[in-house]
This record gives structure tokens, sequence and C-alpha cells, in this order.
């Protein structure tokens, strides 16, 4: 961490104390958890018995901050001996505050899974236990923390509150359940002010508004939380990603394979996934005393279709593909929209090689990725993760620490061969090897993890996968996992975030209106006439032929963002041309220019069989 970064952190953990100061200026009796730093912010866990703090409050708890930050109170450092610090918890009626430090007595630690190590007997009575804790106090506020914290209270930069939440203490369903009160913060006001711009720009282009807005994905309480249900213009948007990817892909030889939704959960103990998602399966029972598993992954199926037939040398590599459906039984408070889901739609696939093929494939595959963010325009707006195992948790992964060398020193060479310039990421392999990771930023700078490739010399060994080699010897071959866009669903929300909903003309739901200025014969028969010819041109178009204004109208295809507008009139239909209104994102050549119609028609298709992200016109 840089030193502004250092100060900045300092600065947002000093307002989580100035935050817990004033809510116990306006509430004495008030009882704390945590405050940490969090990402633009932080937060403070408060109990306050029977009293719900609102958004009501907050102007009068940043009051009290401003207070509390004009005094320029100076944070002082002190420690107190365990025992006595404990005594202070009890007398103060801190009672979080107290089982923090009976916990770092006993075990040296408050961290949850350090705590629960401890209770499995892996820490030493004694071992861990420490002797003296640090307290801050500023002014008649005293709070146990590490730090670390600005000079004085004068010295924390600019802030806000932001909402409050319900959060279980440490994080448990079963303990009690506490107000958190989240702030974000930032070193000048002028920061601040550009980051609440960006979320109120960021609630205009949120994904559930947006995604209702214009018809593209609803949910049912009947059919249940998390799984969502495409409308006819949402099933375009999915329709559309896949047939770029199938043809993307195609040109570098991969193979289109189907498998079923569920398995024997066998399958999935021979994997190791059962183990890895054990809370997460959704699990069906048969009537004949079997017990199957809806998929959470694909590739221990496509290891079957490998292992179907003998395999020889020449056959490899074989490069398998499918766009297809997963199920995890998320927590129910951490689903919403399409950022998380129990059901959905992957684009996923495996290539089972040879060791001497491995460079050339992963290569191939991230030459894949560029090709298809180019055409969506957010290539170059991204980072690649190097991702490797935790070297001080080798028992989280499966495998032979060889293999993981090996495999973690290949895709640094295509890393370096391709420029890609990831940057080393400890402990964020997958359960099974390495991987490359390709991390996208939208229009608001956020980071979304949406393309991957990983090597996997553990899977096929797990399954006995095996070809002949020249040799005539059985050797196992490498397994590589790669996703272009991940999740289906979540890549739909960043395209709809990114764009505000005004998607290229290649993924439009609806590509052109055409808005009759009357509903005289001769003004719907030049209007269907139209139509007819756009739709053997394949693109997507709707005729406005209702009776309302032409204002009416072309309000209501702003609304729904379509990228051409074409209003059908007495001198449409006596000059055979057309002026489209092109919406207003697109950069436009020749704006206002009448073009005849069969023209016109040719360049939106030539621009939709092209996947570009500009008009021609």
């Amino acid at each position: 961490m840089s030193q502004p970064d250092n100060q900045l952190h300092a600065m947002r953990h000093s307002l989580a104390h100035i935050t817990a100061t004033a809510v116990q200026h306006l509430w004495p009796k008030a009882k704390f958890g945590v405050g940490p730093v969090v990402e633009n912010g932080f937060y403070y866990d408060i109990d306050l018995g029977d009293i719900t703090i609102s958004e009501d409050d907050f102007g009068r708890i940043e009051v009290e901050m401003r207070k509390v930050i004009e005094a320029n109170e100076p944070f002082e450092r002190f420690e107190l001996p365990i025992d006595q610090a404990i005594a202070w918890a009890k007398e103060t009626k801190q009672p979080y505050k107290e089982e923090l430090l009976n916990d770092l007595k006993r075990a040296g630690t408050t961290v949850a899974k350090d705590l629960d190590a401890d209770e499995l007997g892996t820490i030493a009575e004694g071992d861990a236990a420490v002797e003296n804790v640090s307290f801050y106090q500023n002014g008649d506020f005293t709070d146990l923390c590490r730090g670390p914290h600005v000079e004085t209270t004068g010295r924390v930069g600019a802030f806000k509150l932001m909402r409050v939440a319900g959060a279980y203490w440490r994080g448990k369903e079963g303990n009690p359940q506490m107000q958190r009160l989240y702030g974000v913060a930032f070193a000048t006001e002028k920061e601040l002010r550009q980051h609440l711009n960006m979320l109120e720009e960021a609630k205009k282009r949120d994904h559930r508004k947006l995604g209702q807005e214009l018809d593209l994905f609803t949910f049912s309480d009947l059919v249940g939380a998390g799984l969502p249900l495409y409308t006819p213009r949402g099933t375009v948007l999915i329709e559309e990603l896949k047939g770029a990817l199938k043809e993307i892909s195609q040109q570098y030889g991969m193979l289109q394979v189907s498998i079923p939704h569920l398995a024997k959960i066998d399958l999935y103990r021979l994997s190791g996934h059962a183990e890895k998602f054990e809370d997460e399966l959704f699990r069906v029972s048969s009537h004949y005393d079997q017990e199957f598993v809806l998929k959470p992954v694909n590739c221990p199926h496509h290891t079957q279709i490998y292992a179907s037939r003998p395999r020889s040398y020449r056959d490899l590599p074989l490069r398998y593909i499918e766009q297809t459906m997963q199920y995890r039984d998320e927590k129910p408070g951490a689903i919403g929209g399409l950022q998380r889901t129990r059901g959905f739609t992957v684009d996923d696939g495996h290539t089972f090689c040879r060791v001497d093929q491995i460079e050339e494939e992963a290569t191939t595959i991230a030459q894949i990725i560029q090709e298809f963010y180019e055409k969506l325009g957010l290539w170059g707006q991204h980072w690649v993760s190097l991702s490797v195992r935790d070297s001080g948790a080798p028992e989280k992964y499966i495998g032979d620490s060889d293999d993981w060398d090996k495999a973690e020193s290949m895709l640094k060479d295509v890393s370096d061969k391709l420029e890609l310039n990831a940057k080393r990421m400890e402990g964020e392999a997958a359960l099974y090897g390495p991987k490359l990771d390709f991390m996208f930023r939208d229009a608001l700078g956020r980071e979304t993890q949406l393309a991957t490739i990983q090597l996997d010399f553990a899977m096929p060994k797990r399954f006995g996968l095996t070809y002949v080699d020249s040799d005539g010897e059985e050797k196992t071959p490498v397994m590589i996992h790669r996703a272009i866009l991940g999740s289906f669903e979540r890549f739909i929300m960043l395209l709809i975030e990114h764009f505000a909903g005004k998607f290229p003309v290649w993924l439009a739901p609806e590509q052109i209106r055409l808005i009759t200025v009357n509903q005289e014969a001769k003004t719907v028969e030049f209007a269907n006439s139209v139509f007819e010819q756009a739709r053997e041109l394949g693109l997507r178009v709707h005729l406005d032929n209702d009776n309302e204004s032409v204002g009416k109208k072309i309000r209501g295809a702003e609304l729904m963002k379509v990228p051409y507008t074409v209003v059908i009139g007495e001198k449409e239909i006596e000059s055979g041309k057309v002026v489209p209104r092109v919406r207003s994102d697109m950069e436009v050549q020749k704006p206002h220019e009448a073009h005849e119609v069969d023209k016109f028609l040719q360049t939106v298709a030539n621009e939709a069989r092209s996947r570009v992200t500009k008009t021609s016109l």
C-alpha cells in the first residue's frame, strides 16, 4: 500500500471512530462491535437495543461528527494488560468488546476462521494468547483498536453517511443483529463529490431498474428467488452473445457438446466439488434410492465425454465448449438481480491436451478473449491476474505440488509472450490449478472478473483419463478450463450498466423502430413494406402504428433506447428515402441526411453482422 493510500486508510479508520463517538453522544447506552475500513469508506456495527437508526438520523449524527472534527481532538494510543482491558469492557458495559478481548486472551486472535481452527484444537492453550492490547482515545470516547489513525480528529478529509443495514454480530446467524452504519470518505471534498456523482449515475444505470424498464428479465416468487426469467427482448441478448462466442470459437476448432443438468453425487465426490460446494449443492432424490445433484460445474461431465473412448496423442487437443446452466444454492441474503443467482448460464469450455500443447492452447484462448472484447469496445479497459496458490495453505487445493509449480510457470510464460502484464495474486487460484483472470472495468470504473484460463493437472488424474502417446505409453492429459464471458447473467448485468441500456446495434433487442405519422392506408402500406424488407435482412424491427402523436411515439422509442427510429409520412413515401433519428450516443458522420430505404437497411444489417459499436451512417 502506497503512502497516500496509507493516509487515506487512516482517515477512514479515524472517521469510523468519530462516527462511534457521535453515536455515543446521541445514545449514551450504545454498545459497539467493530468499525473497519472498507472500499471507499468505513462502517461501524452498533447495538442500540430497541432504537432503530434511519436515514432521517444521518443529519444529526453528521452534525455531532463535525463537532468532534472541529474540536481537533488528538487520537491518543495506550495499552492495557488483557485482564484490565476485560475489566474495562465490563465496567463500560461493552459486551461485544468483552467477547473480542476474551478471544484475544484465549486464542490470540479475533479472526473467525482462526477461532474455528482453535475450536478444533489446532491452537494450544496459551500459545497464541496476548498479554497487552492497544486502545485509542479521542476526547471522551475510548475504543479497543490496533490503529492506525490520523494525528487529530480535524485531519480526516471529507465524508458522508450513506446507509444503515442489519448485520449479524461477527457475521454468524444466531448471533445478535446489529445496525451497520456505513459512510464514504475521501481526502478532499472534490473527490467526495466525484464519488457521490458516480453513485448517482450508478443508480440510473442499475441493471435491475433498466432490466424492468427495457423489458429484459423478470423474477417470480412462484419460480423462486435467484432464478431469472428472460423476456423475448432479454433473450435476444443471450442468443446474440451465444452466437458471437460460437462463431469465434468454431474458427479455432472448438467442438460443441451437450450435457444433462444433473448427475449422481459420486461424480462430484470424485472431482472434489462435492466437498468444495457442500453448502451450495441442490440435491435431488430419486424414487429409486439414488442421490443426484443439480450441476454446480460442468467440467466433471466433460471428463466423461473424453473418457467415453480410447484416445491417442493424435486426437489431442480436444476442445469441448458448451453454453449451459449451473445451479448453486446461494444464501437468500446474497441473491440480488443478475449479480448473484441460483441458476445461471455459463459459457464453458474444456480443452484436453498434451503438456507440450499447453502454451499454444492457452495462447489461442487468450486471442479469443481479446477478439470478443474488442467487439464490445472493452479491450484495453482491463488488467490480468495470475492467480496462484496460497503457499501457506496447501490443504485448500487438490493435486501435486510439482504439477502446480509447472502450471504456474506455464501461465506466466503465456502472460509474458502476449504482454498481458499479469499481476501475481497469491491465494486466488482455483481448487485444481492456477489461472489467468481477466478483470474488466465498466463505464463507472467498477471491476468485474469475466474471462479466465485455468490449468488443471489434477482432475484428469482423479478421473483416470489417459491417451496413448507416440511411444505407445499411456499418459495423462492436461485439462484447460476456459470461460470467455463467464456467467451470462453477470455479463448481461455488466453490459446493461456499462452501456446504460444503450446496446450496440448487434446486441440491441430492437434495432429499428418505424413510426407512422398517420394511419392512412398508403402510409401503413409503405411502412409495412419497409418493415418486411428489414425483417428479410434479419433485422429486429418494430412498427409503431398506434393512434398517438408522433412526438409521443418518438419519446417511446427513446425510452426503449432503440438505435434507429424512422418516421414515415408523405415525404418518405414520395421520395423513397428516410432520415433516421440516430440514438444520441452513436456518432453520426452526416446527421439529418436522407438515405434510400434499401441502402439504409443494408447499412444497419452490415453493422449488426460485423458487430461494430459505432454507426456507419
